[in-house]
């Protein structure tokens, strides 16, 4: 492979990511020439993937485009155990059916990204089902209790007293191993994974095998401005609609907007930052349209935000509008939209408007803010602020 390919390649792999180890490792991999195996691990601990999911997948689609194999191993044993990274709680270990239900539509989630009929599948009880007592006692062997300990999950957990179950610390031996069984070239994963990552990079060096190169991408925040996560009731699932997906996003914090710009488009650095420069609830249809388009194509794209708009600033508004001034100097960073609510008589205080906006029941020019920290900027003609269905009112600059 020629070095100006090589550049090219790399810049796929970089793109995104958060940690990359190491980076001449990934460099004299590609300069061979040969397709690269990327191996990805899906624990089918719930039953549906969500946007957070997703990055890794854009990204393995990506370099699966330039000529790469994905190699995704389904975590049925794994899940089983349970994944600690980022855990601040003993995670329960899942029954065996469980699993399996969950299973039911994880392979075709995952199909709406990358293209499985080019992929590698293993479940990774292939190898685990075979491991006797044995052979579970000298894979405990390759790995001490301090290193093991190192991880800053456990740490924090035993800082706070909380409990570590002994099944939790087999979690990375098992991913760890699952690299040598597959002879993987790169691994990726979210930040928290990267110790499991690493795990894997040193079992395969005891097999004599090249050690793979790990790459993390960040985790990214749902819509309320926390981890997301189906159980927080944040996130963007993969199985949504399109006018789901596009209300969704239309409803996220504008601080994660570059994030998810940079994560989950191919837009180029320089027209992300055109688009976070101007008005964001702009911004925000742009990036809810290419998520959509991604996922279901442009046609549905434009539906979806069609289907927005008529919903938002059309069907739910009375036709009598009040309008009213804002007397006070609009403040340079923003007007706080509690603040404005109260004054407006919309809420009653400004801790009710805080509860108000937390629900999700207010809308700023028909985009649905939850964030109770959220301020407006100062438009040029007129802010719509609507609570409910009828509280609505035009807000213009005094």
């Amino acid at each position: 492979m020629h070095q100006n390919e090589i550049e090219r390649h790399l810049a796929a792999f970089q793109r995104g990511a958060v940690d990359l180890i190491e980076p001449r490792g990934l460099h004299k991999k590609l300069a061979r020439g040969s397709p690269l195996r990327l191996k990805f691990g899906m624990d089918p601990s719930s039953p549906d993937l969500h946007l957070g999911h997703a990055i890794p997948l854009l990204k393995l689609r990506d370099l699966q485009e330039l000529g790469h194999t994905v190699v995704l191993i389904v975590g049925d044993a794994t899940a089983m155990v349970g994944d600690p990274s980022g855990r601040n709680a003993l995670r329960p270990q899942l029954a065996h059916a469980e699993v399996e239900s969950n299973l039911a539509t994880y392979v075709e989630q995952v199909r709406t990204v990358v293209d499985l009929d080019r992929a590698e599948i293993h479940r990774n009880t292939t190898w685990f089902d075979r491991l006797d007592f044995g052979g579970l006692l000298k894979l405990a062997g390759r790995m001490t209790v301090a290193r093991m300990l190192e991880r800053d999950t456990f740490q924090t957990r035993m800082s706070a007293a909380e409990p570590i179950g002994i099944h939790e610390l087999l979690y990375p031996l098992l991913q760890g191993w699952d690299s040598v069984e597959v002879r993987a070239d790169v691994e990726f994963g979210g930040t928290d994974q990267l110790f499991n990552l690493l795990v894997g990079r040193h079992f395969q060096e005891q097999e004599g095998q090249e050690p793979q190169v790990c790459v993390t991408g960040p985790l990214i925040d749902g819509l309320d401005g926390r981890k997301m996560s189906k159980s927080y009731g944040n996130a963007v699932l993969l199985v949504d609609s399109p006018d789901e997906k596009f209300g969704k996003v239309m409803a996220l914090p504008d601080a994660v907007m570059e994030l998810w710009f940079q994560t989950l488009t191919r837009l180029p650095k320089e027209e992300i930052a055109g688009l976070l420069a101007g008005h964001p609830r702009e911004a925000k249809a742009r990036l809810a349209g290419d998520i959509v388009e991604r996922f279901h194509g442009r046609a549905a794209a434009q539906a979806a935000r069609d289907a927005f708009d008529r919903r938002f600033r059309d069907r739910e508004l009375p036709v009598d509008i009040e309008e009213r001034a804002w007397a006070e100097p609009w403040p340079a960073g923003g007007l706080p939209l509690a603040i404005a609510l109260r004054e407006l008589g919309l809420a009653t205080s400004t801790s009710d408007a805080r509860r108000k906006i937390e629900q999700g029941g207010v809308r700023v020019d028909g985009e649905r803010l939850v964030d109770p920290n959220a301020r407006i900027p100062r438009p040029a003609q007129g802010v719509l602020l609507q609570v409910g269905k009828r509280a609505v009112v035009r807000l213009v600059p005094g």
